[in-house]
């Protein structure tokens, strides 16, 4: 049975390290690391290995100060003693809960205890990197972020939820793999190198997660850096953010086809019926799943007899106008506008919908697996692809090179022409926007046609 022991580190006339020292019996070796406490020799019994904790009849009673001074090396004493009973029944009952949990118990394990046993997260310490991201997360709602033309305050939601997931992988990486906590200073490029291999090889992370969580690290050293107060690796601000490459990349699209066939598809659920308008919507204003889903009928003005609706993306702050002319998107938001449910449950209805639709097509793509806990890549019907995501690729597919890319890029809300192009996958086409000038050009010069009528009529 494992047992824990304190012991001073010397018996020098001066205050000196506690440490805890616990034996895990036969064929382990022994941990021993600080209390992070001390005290002076004089005042320590090495057989109960506590302090001394003198009698009341000796506080002196010469002077009021001598009391005093009494009373408080009492109480110093007093209280250590209680620290240490407390982390001596903390150590055994974490101990006994990890060891049947078959976690490792090694010295990085009773660093830990300690800390955890005394509420000792050292948050003013940021120069270790998961503290500092700790302090961005819980000063979320009043940072500073920079934006075209400013400032804004607060970061979104999105944001501090990414922040929030690379803190706890790091903190994951700290506990099973390396065994200590990861200064800004240990950021080098063989650290970045093995963060990556461990996120892709045994987490088994997408390229483009693991790349986000790299970002991420990026991201706060250069912060911290550039606030000079702690001592950041120089590499740090070169680390090379990575993403998956455009073949490893599968775009679900609905085509108006498909469209058109889920449109006129009988469906007898009033949960389906909902769904399907979302669909026919999303595939139609082309927003993203979260601000498509605060659409209410509040957004939509008529002027000249024309419908618009307005928003302003969550994501980018940006305004947008949308107009409405499909027909059958009028009819939806006249006279039978969908009600919100949550995306969750509408990513399920979409798949149904598109199921009873037949849209069942063998198409590549991702699924997540509940054995393997990832994403696997293979041939699926389409419909089971389907997500809330589909309708603003859809809406950038279906329109690209009928509508002009400035004009779709405006409203879906890309900021460049390279990004929106790699977000439909279509290559660069540097033809494109001489072909619609000459287009344009030769519509705006288009001279009335003259028509010669036969003598004697009267027009």
């Amino acid at each position: 049975m494992a047992t824990v022991n304190f012991r001073l580190r010397s018996n020098a006339n001066k205050h000196v390290s506690i440490k805890v020292r616990i034996t895990l019996g036969r064929d382990k070796a022994d941990l021993e690391l600080n209390t992070g406490f001390s005290i002076n020799p004089n005042d320590w019994n090495d057989n109960k290995q506590r302090p001394i904790l003198s009698s009341t009849k000796n506080r002196p009673t010469e002077t009021k100060e001598a009391g005093e001074k009494f009373d408080e090396h009492q109480k110093f004493k007093q209280d250590l003693f209680e620290d240490l009973d407390k982390l001596e029944s903390y150590l055994f009952k974490e101990q006994n809960k990890d060891l049947g949990q078959s976690v490792l118990i090694d010295s990085f394990w009773l660093k830990s205890k300690i800390i955890e046993c005394f509420n000792r997260v050292e948050k003013t310490d940021t120069g270790i990197l998961t503290n500092y991201i700790q302090d961005i997360i819980d000063n979320a709602s009043t940072r500073k972020v920079k934006i075209k033309g400013g400032y804004k305050i607060g970061i979104s939601k999105s944001r501090e939820n990414s922040f929030e997931s690379t803190k706890n992988i790091l903190k994951e990486y700290q506990t099973k793999k390396i065994k200590k906590q990861i200064h800004f200073i240990d950021i080098d490029e063989t650290f970045i190198d093995k963060f990556t291999n461990w996120l892709l090889k045994t987490k088994k992370y997408a390229t483009n997660t693991a790349s986000k969580h790299i970002a991420n690290i990026k991201t706060v050293s250069i912060e911290a850096e550039r606030k000079g107060k702690i001592q950041v690796n120089p590499y740090a601000k070169h680390i090379v953010i990575f993403t998956e490459s455009d073949e490893d990349r599968f775009i679900q699209t609905l085509s108006f086809d498909e469209l058109e066939t889920i449109r006129t598809t009988e469906l007898t659920s009033e949960a389906y019926n909902n769904a399907r308008k979302w669909i026919l919507l999303g595939c139609e204003f082309g927003q993203r799943g979260q601000d498509l889903m605060n659409i209410t009928k509040e957004n939509v003005r008529y002027k000249g007899g024309f419908l618009y609706l307005d928003i302003i993306q969550q994501k980018t702050k940006k305004p947008v106008t949308i107009p409405i002319i499909a027909p059958h998107v009028v009819d939806i938001i006249e006279n039978s506008f969908p009600y919100k449910i949550s995306t969750q449950k509408l990513n399920l209805y979409i798949k149904k919908v598109c199921e009873i639709a037949k849209i069942e097509v063998m198409t590549e793509g991702k699924i997540y697996d509940s054995k393997t806990k990832r994403k696997e890549l293979k041939f699926y019907e389409k419909h089971k692809l389907m997500t809330t995501h589909s309708f603003r690729r859809s809406f950038c597919s279906n329109y690209y090179k009928k509508i002009a890319t400035p004009i779709l890029m405006a409203i879906s809300g890309h900021q460049k022409e390279s990004v929106f192009l790699k977000y439909i996958n279509e290559p660069e086409d540097k033809d494109d926007n001489a072909d619609l000038f000459r287009k344009l050009y030769e519509d705006l010069n288009k001279k009335p046609k003259m028509v010669l009528l036969p003598n004697g009529t009267n027009d």
